[in-house]
């Protein structure tokens, strides 16, 4: 199954929100300021983790790596970005579905070597064969620093390179072995490449800088703007590329499968000013919400949306219903970007450390308060109550997505099925935990129907449980508990 070969490698609650992997960024540009080209690029997806933030730079003889715990802005110092000199160049930024997020070995870009060559390697989504590859592959000797699917990729590509001669070869052979979603950007001495899994779950996009001057891979085209580079294509499913001096060479390495777009991407997250399917994000959730308008409209007096995703779908829930749009809740965009642990009392009014009420802009007011989900209820709770307190005289939650059933399994922190409060209450029971006068969520058609694609496009298992990878019995066993009675 493996090659023989060996590579010697160099507290807090469950969040309400599916919360993405990560984002990878990627440039080969020689003759530019590569690594501050990613530190700008990963600023711009930021709000795919939060957890830890790297970047690794090839100069032509070796990769240096600098990458630690927090945002992009604290991990990296003008002298850090001065030091990584070089022509190539891959950023990461970490939201933990494998692996500790405590440990600096699981923060990214991923160092090995390969023989004399060193690679570095930065992945977004989730394998679902992760264990048991491991287990092969150490019981072939090998050992492992980190508790990361990552790193398993990085083994597998250097223990078929040095089988097969050619990183693009380990890419190939290894992309046959592993199983699940995975965009994923690796760094050599002088070469970049990119790769994406054969169902394109996760996004992956391709771009040039201003006057040819070089090539960009992102997980999304904010990171392209903001380089000023323009987008080009996405990379395709199961494509590998390999940008060098030799320009961009692309690759069908193995073969394409039913597109399978995570749905999430849509809905929740990425950023509004992000294209994908030729689709503009924002525009995608405003017409959610004029969906939401038409499928489950109210009496009401205004509509607020829940910072930040919410907003785009209250403004076209407005449009839709005619109630006016306005704003109802502020949100402080640096809660949890210091390194000082809020009191068990604060941690308790947690919600009010993140949103605040507008008081005078909601009392006694009729309220529609439009979200993306509800994964397991208890903020959209906390936040019915706060409306309360502050006056509003009723409170209509509108949801833009379908219930949440069933757990991801392919790069998504939805935990287990048991944790999803759609997968064991009916919509009035969800209702009546959270304490809104109404509650109603958008279908799953009038969903996809935003998107202006069909649904044999997009992952939708969280919505229907149609997975698209096969998923080891094992693993389903570990997120499935309430399979036997949905």
């Amino acid at each position: 199954m493996l090659p023989d070969s060996r590579v010697e490698p160099l507290l807090s609650d469950p969040p309400e929100r599916p919360e993405e992997a990560c984002g990878v960024f990627g440039v080969y540009a020689p003759g530019e300021d590569v690594a501050r080209l990613t530190y700008f690029g990963l600023h711009a997806l930021q709000h795919r983790g939060q957890e830890s933030a790297g970047i690794a730079v090839g100069d032509g003889e070796t990769v240096t790596v600098t990458k630690n715990h927090g945002l992009v802005s604290r991990v990296f110092k003008e002298s850090d970005l001065d030091s990584l000199t070089g022509d190539v160049a891959i950023g990461h930024t970490r939201y933990s579905t494998t692996g500790s997020s405590t440990s600096w070995e699981n923060a990214q870009p991923h160092l090995s070597t390969i023989g004399r060559q060193v690679i570095a390697l930065a992945h977004n989504g989730n394998l679902v064969n992760t264990r048991e590859l491991r287990e092969e592959l150490r019981g072939r000797g090998i050992r492992f620093r980190s508790t990361t699917d990552s790193e398993v990729i990085a083994t597998l590509i250097g223990a078929f390179t040095q089988q097969h001669h050619h990183i693009r070869d380990g890419i190939r052979e290894t992309m046959k072995l592993i199983s699940g979603a995975y965009a994923v950007v690796l760094v050599t001495e002088e070469a970049l490449y990119a790769f994406r899994d054969p169902h394109g779950v996760r996004p992956l996009v391709l771009g040039t800088l201003p006057d040819d001057a070089g090539w960009v891979v992102a997980s999304e085209t904010c990171a392209l703007d903001i380089v000023g580079a323009r987008y080009l294509r996405d990379v395709a499913p199961g494509e590998t590329l390999k940008i060098s001096a030799n320009g961009l060479e692309a690759q069908q390495a193995v073969p394409a499968e039913k597109q399978s777009l995570c749905m999430f991407e849509f809905v929740y997250f990425a950023r509004p000013d992000s294209e994908m399917f030729d689709c503009s994000l924002y525009e995608a959730r405003r017409r959610m919400g004029e969906a939401l308008a038409r499928e489950a409209g109210v009496e009401a007096d205004l509509v607020i949306g829940v910072p930040d995703s919410g907003v785009p779908a209250a403004v076209g829930f407005a449009q839709g219903s005619g109630i006016p749009f306005g704003e109802g809740l502020a949100k402080n965009r640096y809660v949890g970007r210091t390194f000082i642990s809020p009191s068990q009392m604060l941690r308790q009014q947690g919600i009010r450390l993140k949103l605040n009420p507008l008081k005078h802009a909601i009392a006694g007011k009729r309220l529609v308060v439009v979200d993306d989900s509800i994964v397991r209820g208890n903020t959209t709770k906390k936040i019915v109550a706060l409306l309360r307190e502050a006056g509003a005289a009723e409170v209509h939650m509108r949801i833009t997505s379908p219930p949440v059933v069933w757990p991801c399994f392919y790069g998504i922190d939805t935990d287990t099925q048991e944790q999803l409060i759609a997968s064991s209450h009916s919509v009035e029971e969800i209702r009546e935990h959270i304490g809104a006068d109404s509650l109603a969520y958008l279908s799953l058609d009038g969903m996809v129907a935003a998107t202006g694609q069909s649904k044999d496009q997009f992952c939708l298992a969280c919505f229907d449980g149609e997975y698209p990878i096969e998923i080891p019995q094992s693993v389903r066993e570990g997120k499935l508990a309430l399979e036997s009675c949905t």
